[in-house]
């Protein structure tokens, strides 16, 4: 039977230049990163891409980990710091599609010519934004929901969104400070 090499030593192969060394880092630590991050949100989905994300931050700090026997707590604060960056992020999207709630016209305010120039500037996103800034901020969908009808990653849905809505509010001449 074969002894697991340690922590330090995995550390110590992979700061020499071994990726097998870290994909084994990867191996150990997956599971129980991944299994934390999905406690903290909402999503399955976003629990995996912050995972990645925080295995890639890893791989590009792993010179600047001091105590290379302290790598697993090290991984987990890479992964807290990734949801807690995910929740600062969600809730100003949240406040920034609140606000452009409030600036958009109402579907029963009398306002005939708003509504005829929000269709024609709606008309000038690509399909993809129209889709998401409708889903997202004409439907008050998630952006987690509209990438799941839209098929399309979540990340590309909030770069729609984001994108569509200056864009709109830069047809429309509104100010919106929040894009």
């Amino acid at each position: 039977m074969t002894s697991q090499p340690t922590d330090a030593a995995l550390v110590a192969a992979a700061r020499s230049g071994q990726d097998a060394a870290f994909a084994r880092i990867v191996d150990r630590y997956q599971a129980p990163i991944r299994a934390f991050l999905r406690r903290l949100c909402p999503w399955e989905g976003d629990a995996d891409d912050m995972a990645q994300e925080a295995f890639l931050t890893a791989w590009t700090q792993l010179r600047g980990l001091r105590d290379p026997g302290r790598l697993k707590p090290w991984l987990f604060a890479i992964a807290w710091r990734k949801a807690k960056g995910q929740a600062r992020s969600m809730a100003r999207t949240r406040q920034r599609d609140h606000d452009w709630q409030d600036m958009r016209p109402e579907a029963d305010d009398p306002q005939p010519d708003k509504a005829i120039a929000l269709g024609q500037a709606l008309a000038q996103l690509s399909p993809e934004q129209r889709a998401a800034v409708s889903l997202c901020l004409g439907e008050g969908w998630t952006h987690a929901e509209a990438a799941g009808v839209l098929d399309m990653p979540l990340g590309t849905v909030k770069s729609h969104v984001l994108r569509g809505r200056a864009r709109l509010a830069d047809i429309l001449g509104v100010d919106d400070e929040h894009a």
